[in-house]
């Protein structure tokens, strides 16, 4: 602002403006360069894209916020029952926001990792108070540093430890793959050469609320070009499952993976969960899922979090541990062309996306199964942008099956059209479940594009590794071996009448919890120090 009323004053005076207009220009000139002064006096301690408040308090001071952009000051304001949470960066509702009195986020103090002349030796690097530290204890979840600096800058762009750029030529199939952007086909392989891998996901316990839904999907008449069936992942957690149900589903070749025992409704939790706590929650739930489900093959090998709370280096880190082989919880923004799955070895080819999202930042032997976010535009030729969304049931703007089923099938192209990497529909059973429209142009678009494209393979998350590992062409993927797995199976349940224990624990103080399993009752209601039930572990 003060910049163009300068300019004004300046033209003003070479073109001999009147005395009246000249000083007019020139007060203006003086009250632009204070705004300016206060914008830079505002923003000169503030992070890039942090809000803020210019007055803390109840009421409308705690909906108000301002962020610093590149061409001023924003404002917002949260909708009618709705605050600013500060630390969260988000309008959340009344009841749960307790920073109003706040005007910005904590400042916490950085260390010194860039400066002109060396503070510390080889090897160490300096706290924010000058004092130094050996290199790898900063960013490893634990504070050393006396002002506890050294856990204070640790995204992917600042953690000294961080996993490298991709460099392809040190990153080689099949233990291994990159690229810079994320978008290269694995192999090289022409995207005309390349079979569409669709993969359909589900979230939450196996029961009797889903179970029916599940079988008009999957009813053994869908089939991919090779002849077997179409294929889906089950991320399963453990409260209300039917463990005998999460069996027959293994049993007919779907991928049973891990959502956690508790499913902890802190969203907090999962973003700064120790080790130890990732490891209750995921390798505890695949004991679960062995044991109740019989699942012996060793397949139970991915992991999804909570409400898709990426838990930085530490989940990582204990999947590395537990020998998980992928997760699928970190999602990639929406992209034109959309993005391949990676191994963690080196640096993600994205952003890390998401409202205060803890991704992880240094090497780890895990695939991530990424998950791209879908178009929800209605006409993605003409509509202005939407942000994307990465679970379809959080799309809310589809509203009908026509919505639904125009939204499948532009996504499905925009993942065709262009580099053929794999399109993720992610979903919660209730959402399908609780709508029969789009159950129906879900089930209707299933069926078309199977009947239309010899090229197309819903398959599940392991599947989709496998061929990444041996990328194959669309000729050779009928024989593909994996794919071939469990291809139709027939025949009686696992059990005609499950187990239905009544169980508690100590865990879950007051209540008396139901598992259904084909094996004999556990002693107890299996839970985070006793995943077996049988009170030894």
């Amino acid at each position: 602002m003060a910049r163009y009323a300068r300019i004004a004053l300046v033209a003003c005076l070479l073109f001999a403006c009147d005395f009246a207009t000249a000083n007019r220009w020139r007060r203006q000139a003086e009250d632009a360069k204070k705004d300016d002064n206060l914008e830079l006096e505002l923003c000169k301690d503030k992070d890039a894209g942090e809000w803020f408040r210019l007055v803390s308090g109840e009421g409308d001071n705690c909906r108000d916020v301002i962020q610093c952009t590149a061409s001023g000051i924003q404002a917002i304001r949260c909708p009618a029952g709705l605050f600013f949470d500060i630390e969260k960066q988000t309008c959340d509702w009344k009841d749960a926001v307790k920073n109003c009195k706040l005007k910005n986020k904590e400042r916490k103090v950085k260390p010194l990792l860039y400066t002109d002349e060396p503070l510390c030796q080889d090897g160490f690097l300096a706290c924010g108070d000058s004092t130094c530290m050996e290199r790898g204890l900063f960013c490893n979840g634990e504070r050393d540093c006396n002002d506890g600096s050294d856990e204070n800058s640790c995204d992917q762009d600042n953690d000294p430890n961080r996993a490298p750029p991709c460099d392809s030529s040190q990153c080689i199939l099949p233990d291994c793959f990159c690229s810079e952007d994320g978008t290269v086909i694995p192999g090289d392989l022409p995207a005309k050469d390349v079979p569409q891998m669709v993969t359909i996901t589900f979230d939450d316990a196996i029961n009797n609320n889903n179970i029916e839904l599940y079988k008009e999907i999957f009813n053994g008449k869908r089939k991919n070009p090779n002849g077997c069936d179409i294929k889906a992942t089950f991320f399963v957690s453990h409260k209300y499952s039917n463990y005998s149900a999460v069996q027959e589903t293994h049993k007919k070749g779907h991928e049973i993976a891990v959502h956690s025992i508790t499913h902890n409704d802190d969203e907090q939790f999962w973003s700064n969960a120790t080790v130890d706590d990732w490891g209750r929650e995921m390798a505890g739930m695949r004991v679960i899922i062995e044991k109740f489900a019989n699942i012996t093959d060793n397949s139970v090998v991915g992991v999804r979090a909570p409400y898709l709370r990426v838990g930085g280096n530490n989940q990582f880190t204990m999947m590395e541990e537990q020998a998980f082989l992928y997760d699928s919880t970190i999602t990639a923004p929406l992209s034109n062309p959309p993005l391949w799955p990676y191994t963690m070895y080196f640096r993600m080819p994205h952003r890390c996306h998401g409202n205060l999202q803890s991704c992880p930042t240094r090497s780890h032997a895990v695939w991530e199964m990424v998950m791209n976010e879908l178009d929800r535009r209605e006409d993605p030729t003409n509509d202005e942008y939407l942000p994307g969304c990465a679970m379809v049931d959080s799309c809310s703007n589809i509203l009908t099956g026509d919505q639904f089923y125009n939204f499948l099938n532009h996504n499905f192209d925009r993942h065709y059209d262009q580099n053929r990497a794999p399109l993720g529909l992610y979903f919660h059973a209730a959402w399908l479940k609780n709508n029969p429209e789009f159950l129906e142009a879900f089930l209707y678009w299933i069926d078309e594009i199977l009947s239309t494209h010899n090229d197309v393979y819903f398959t599940t998350m392991t599947q989709v590794i496998q061929w990444v590992q041996n990328p194959r062409t669309i000729s050779e993927a009928k024989n593909f071996e994996p794919w071939r797995e469990r291809c139709a199976v027939e025949g009686p349940p696992a059990c005609w009448v499950p187990h239905s224990c009544k169980l508690t624990s100590k865990e879950v103080p007051g209540e008396t919890i139901n598992l259904q399993t084909c094996l004999r009752c556990p002693v107890n209601y299996p839970w985070l120090n006793d995943p077996t039930g049988d009170g030894r572990y």
